[in-house]
């Protein structure tokens, strides 16, 4: 079949690294990284391309295609938001478990606008400073990216990136700042990959072992994947 910009954002984003990290877990209750059979289904359909669904309207008033992507994107998406506190609670205990314990939402801690990022680590991370990080998910698929995401794979999570490298710019001179951006497509940003693997290293070093950087990656591929899951199911039923 013909590819157009769906299919071709679908396939860019499936070759880049750590996308199909959830693929690789071991499905275990015990570690929180067994898959339902739907979220499972999204999961693949959402990598391949596939249809998931008939168009029916989403909550907003929209309309949800037979692809099922607008849920991903949809301001009044209530999967946004377990997704996000998945992320940041996920960079939390590989941080504590790396030997630098770190809070959420640190009071006292803005940018000048009254909001806070998402997390600061107690110790000096690196330099002597402390770390301080602010997370995001951004849509593959959503009008404003799906051009560019055909063309330049994960171009959307370099540009959330450098927006909150911008946003928080403040810090930079008291804390290393570091923006946490991943896609709803399992693709996560240069730098947020690099300090996800950085951290990974510490845990392996505690740790001695040294799939650490593997298995939190995968911990927040299936964090992606569930996030997904509840945003589609909570616009309409799935079929």
């Amino acid at each position: 079949p013909k590819l157009d910009q769906h299919r071709l954002a679908c396939l860019s984003a499936a070759s880049q690294p750590a996308t199909g990290a959830w693929l690789q877990a071991i499905s275990s209750n015990s570690t929180g990284t067994l898959l339902d059979d739907e979220a499972a289904r999204l999961a693949f359909a959402f990598r391949l391309g596939l249809p998931v669904c008939e168009p029916h309207p989403c909550r907003c008033g929209g309309l949800v295609d037979s692809r099922g992507l607008h849920p991903l994107s949809c301001r009044r998406s209530a999967g946004r938001f377990p997704r996000h506190s998945v992320l940041n609670d996920i960079i939390k205990r590989g941080l504590d478990a790396a030997g630098v314990p770190s809070c959420l939402e640190p009071a006292g801690l803005d940018r000048g606008d009254g909001k806070r990022p998402d997390g600061l680590t107690l110790y000096p991370y690196a330099c002597g400073k402390s770390l301080v990080w602010d997370a995001t998910c951004v849509d593959t698929f959503s009008i404003s990216n799906i051009c560019s995401s055909a063309v330049d794979p994960g171009s959307a999570a370099v540009k959330a990136e450098k927006s909150k490298t911008a946003k928080y710019i403040s810090l930079s001179d008291r804390y290393i700042f570091q923006p946490v951006a991943v896609e709803t497509s399992g693709v996560l940003g240069p730098s947020t990959l690099a300090v996800i693997r950085s951290v990974g290293a510490k845990i392996s070093r505690a740790r001695g072992d040294p799939r650490e950087s593997d298995w939190l990656l995968q911990r927040i591929s299936i964090a992606i994947v569930r996030g997904n899951t509840i945003a589609f199911r909570l616009a309409g039923q799935l079929v």
